[in-house]
């Protein structure tokens, strides 16, 4: 797979970035936020009391989950818990209803946190169409590429339609192929064409010449298949380097505010002390501000603060008092920072997105004029 740099930069020439700059060009207007948030609060507001119940904040809320990238409450207990959290932003986690100073408020809040994701992490929107795909096929990097693919999965057992597939979900979308490992694309695009060729895919002996050969029959049906139905694709990169943290830890100012509110959040004992068993939780809190993704989201990173956790003895579960808490929360920053400028760690992610862009959510659609 190539990626990198150059993935970037090529991406953004083809595709629509979404930096958070939209976002930030309606909230910072505060006669058309204020227009925005007027046509909202009445769109949400069906009793017409001037005031938004739980249940009438619930489409506010799915579509703020939509424009997070989420999918639909119910299918799946973590995106479920990033609901609550949503709502329990506008109603503070009580029953009661919300006036609209508050919902302007909130909205704000949400929107300059979703544009400040974006603006440090931008998703470049691709369409991919086969174009590159065919230029891939066709270009000096296929053969040399294709046969490294072969080598490495060379010693699993399987069809000749078992390697072809294993070879186009090592594919990149800078090879002009959308993710094979989604089920959308291989419901729609791969095994479509894989029908279509025929049994003669599945049957040869399997060799460096065959594969090669039915690989490049298989990649230009499915170019032509993506120039018939081509797919989106969210793309985005990451590199986490330890910056985000140390620009947190230079900011006394703001470390202190960021660290009073995760306290605020962790469980406490009669005391008002805590178990370090909640250092966890805590860095869970903070990561947004720290520029890193939540704990369970990314291996690579799991493994780096696991191993920070196990140097500081940081999962003890000894119960401590607010300021060693806060004071053992600075250390784990500051030891995942030094971790990862020595070894930073970089992601590329590919995202099918399955409903057109305009429908996936009605949040940032501007009132009719």
């Amino acid at each position: 797979m190539m990626e990198g740099g150059k993935m970037k930069k090529e991406s953004e020439s083809k595709g629509e970035v979404m930096d958070g700059s939209d976002i930030m060009e309606l909230v910072e207007n505060e006669r058309v936020f204020s227009n925005f948030v007027e046509h909202k609060f009445e769109e949400l507001d069906k009793d017409c009391d001037g005031k938004l119940s739980v249940k009438e904040l619930q489409p506010a809320v799915a579509d703020i989950g939509a424009a997070l990238g989420l999918p639909q409450q119910g299918s799946s207990p973590d995106s479920d818990d990033i609901y609550s959290e949503v709502l329990n932003e506008f109603t503070h986690g009580k029953e009661q209803k919300v006036g609209k100073s508050a919902f302007k408020e909130v909205l704000s809040d949400i929107l300059v946190g979703m544009a400040a994701g974006l603006k440090r992490d931008p998703i470049v929107i691709l369409r991919i169409d086969g174009d590159d795909l065919l230029e891939f096929i066709n270009g000096p990097s296929f053969e040399p590429e294709t046969l490294s693919v072969f080598s490495e999965i060379e010693s699993t057992d399987g069809s000749l339609r078992d390697y072809i597939i294993k070879a186009f979900e090592k594919l990149s979308v800078e090879q002009g192929m959308p993710p094979a490992s989604d089920s959308w694309v291989m419901s729609n695009v791969m095994e479509p064409v894989l029908q279509s060729i025929g049994g003669g895919v599945s049957e040869q002996p399997i060799s460096q010449e065959v594969f090669l050969e039915e690989l490049k029959k298989v990649a230009v049906c499915v170019a032509q298949r993506l120039k018939e139905q081509p797919v989106i694709v969210a793309h985005s990169e990451n590199t986490f380097d330890g910056s985000g943290i140390r620009r947190l830890l230079s900011n006394k100012f703001e470390l202190e505010k960021t660290l009073d509110a995760a306290i605020k959040m962790v469980p406490k004992d009669r005391n008002g002390k805590i178990s370090k068993e909640f250092l966890r939780v805590a860095l869970d809190i903070v990561a947004p501000s720290a520029g890193l993704p939540p704990f369970g989201a990314l291996d690579e990173m799991d493994k780096v603060i696991a191993e920070v956790f196990k140097m500081l003895e940081a999962d003890d579960g000894k119960i401590v008092k607010e300021e060693e808490f806060k004071n053992m929360m600075t250390e784990v920053l500051g030891s995942i920072m030094l971790q990862l400028e020595g070894n930073p760690v970089s992601i590329s992610t590919n995202s099918v997105v399955h409903e057109p862009l305009t429908s996936a959510s009605t949040l940032l659609q501007p009132p009719p004029s």
